[in-house]
């Protein structure tokens, strides 16, 4: 049992910097747009547009991922926020935990690269 309390206190701090995570990551996004949209607003031009549209279109799709994965991790606290102590803990919560975590690392990576193209685009046209 004490290694159950132990494994739960681990998964509960995981989930805890995940949200955390995905809520900054959401909010730097809200950033992002509004310096798009200042970069429409001077109508610099087909050059300068035709990335800022795409760019407006990756964020509304990360935004989305980010509303799923905070779902996500919003499901498994409740999990394991109501588990059996006295239960064998059984494969099927590890790898849950898993398939987020991967999931999670994937989204990380994405998100920085897509900020990276995102400050080279701002470097040029703010």
């Amino acid at each position: 049992m004490e290694v159950k309390m132990v494994y739960l206190s681990d998964l509960k701090f995981n989930l805890k910097v995940w949200k955390r995570e995905l809520r900054f990551h959401r909010d730097e996004m809200e950033k992002f747009e509004k310096q798009l949209e200042k970069i429409a607003r001077r109508n610099l031009g087909y050059e300068a547009m035709v990335p800022l549209e795409g760019f407006q279109n990756k964020i509304i799709r990360e935004k989305a991922v980010i509303g799923k994965l905070l779902q996500r991790i919003r499901g498994k606290m409740r999990i394991v926020n109501t588990v059996d102590l006295s239960e064998e803990l059984d494969g099927r919560l590890r790898n849950q935990q898993t398939s987020l975590k991967d999931d999670m690392k994937t989204y990380v990576k994405l998100h920085y690269e897509l900020k990276e193209a995102l400050m080279d685009y701002y470097l040029r046209w703010l």
